[in-house]
């Protein structure tokens, strides 16, 4: 093998790897305990730290669907080169950085997807519009269906007909049965992805849709169970165990959606240089998010906690089970989603359930917004446009 392509690959890693740092000290790092921090559950060092381990969890367990959308799935009839790979990490990881430092939160999936198109059709590649309506959709209806289920939630957890004791435990067993049923590394049948329902199925000898709703319906009940003694027994401290643990669950899910946005790309260069496995790359990239989360995310998580809306732990609650449902159904279906919306978004939601407009700050928003758009169409641009500057030299 030239030395000329493995030098190449290693700068393309050493980019994946700043991307990954961003993403850490970015949206994965900040967003998934910002209402947790809000909401005065858990400090912001703390935070920091919960976060990291458990977004190198599950950038390890969850985080091949978007990696291969990303690497694979974006533009048709070409494979980035190296030179490509490192253009788009850093244009994205560049602007990423920029969102750190002025305190706005820059979506990562946006930045990386226009990067990593604008270079593929700047050397030559074809658009697949099924894949950009699929993530389109996603990205349209993420605030939309986050904020309208985080206000309805909201909504309802004060109420004097909706006690607590019932309530948080019936949201508890909904997220319990969705994690018992998406799909982990090396769960399934010889180290294939699969669910903890199928596993389980596979221990007992059984199969189907009925099986698979018995053993849903078995952790629903075990967890709702669970949740509702504790809630009982001490309300206060119950509600704040539910709300870290919700925190936690999103940071595993923003790791297993956001190594995509950092080690997809690298995706179509070890079929080249073959010097490392997809499962090596998803452990570097999440290890460079927890290094993230550690030393670069407690300045977002600050912003984002204390500039979007006064959350307490209702509402802080209501605004993390959208967001674990719609990370989830990302990981799934392989789109990359930006994070900060989804978090953003349940957080405007949550708050104006029941601050109503005086929870919010407008301007603020409407800058973010501005940010996701403009983070797109620039990254795009800078991609395509650095692609075409190297290939006239």
């Amino acid at each position: 093998m030239e030395l000329a392509v493995i030098a190449l690959f290693l700068i393309a890693g050493i980019a994946s790897l700043f991307m990954s740092w961003v993403i850490g000290a970015g949206s994965s790092g900040a967003t998934p305990f910002a209402p947790a921090v809000g909401a005065n559950a858990i400090s912001t060092m703390r935070a920091a730290f919960v976060v990291g381990i458990f977004g190198l969890a599950g950038a390890v367990t969850q985080g091949a669907n978007v990696s291969e959308a990303v690497g694979r799935g974006l533009v048709g009839g070409v494979s980035l080169p190296a030179s490509g790979v490192i253009v788009a990490l850093f244009v994205g990881a560049g602007l990423m950085a920029v969102g750190i430092y002025t305190g706005y939160p820059i979506a990562t999936a946006f930045t990386v997807t226009g990067a990593v198109i604008g270079v593929g059709m700047a050397i030559g590649g074809t658009p697949v519009w099924a894949k950009y309506q699929q993530i389109g959709t996603v990205w349209l209806l993420t605030p939309v269906v986050g904020g309208a289920v985080a206000y309805g939630i909201a909504s309802v957890l004060p109420r004097a007909d909706a006690p607590e004791r019932m309530t948080i435990p019936a949201l508890a067993a909904l997220v319990g049965v969705v994690l018992a049923n998406v799909d982990f590394a090396f769960l399934g049948p010889g180290g294939e992805p699969g669910s903890v329902t199928a596993l389980g199925e596979r221990l007992l000898g059984v199969n189907g849709v009925a099986a698979t709703a018995v053993l849903s319906g078995g952790v629903a009940l075990a967890v709702a169970s669970l949740v509702y003694w504790d809630v009982r027994r001490d309300e206060a401290g119950g509600l704040r165990r539910v709300l870290l643990v919700l925190g936690s669950l999103v940071a595993f899910s923003a790791g297993g959606s956001q190594v995509g946005l950092a080690v997809g790309p690298l995706l179509p260069l070890l079929d080249d240089v073959g010097m490392l496995s997809p499962a090596v790359v998803l452990l570097g990239g999440g290890l460079g998010i927890l290094v993230g989360s550690w030393t670069g995310a407690p300045r977002m998580i600050k912003s984002l906690s204390q500039d979007y809306s006064s959350l307490g732990p209702r509402r802080s609650i209501a605004a993390l089970v959208p967001s674990f449902l719609i990370a989830q159904l990302a990981v799934l279906l392989g789109v990359p989603v930006s994070f900060n919306e989804i978090i953003v978004s349940a957080i405007i939601g949550s708050g104006a359930a029941v601050g109503g407009s005086e929870a919010i700050d407008p301007r603020k928003i409407t800058v973010t917004v501005g940010a996701w758009v403009g983070s797109f169409a620039l990254s795009f641009a800078l991609g395509f446009g650095s692609m075409t500057a190297i290939g006239t030299v």
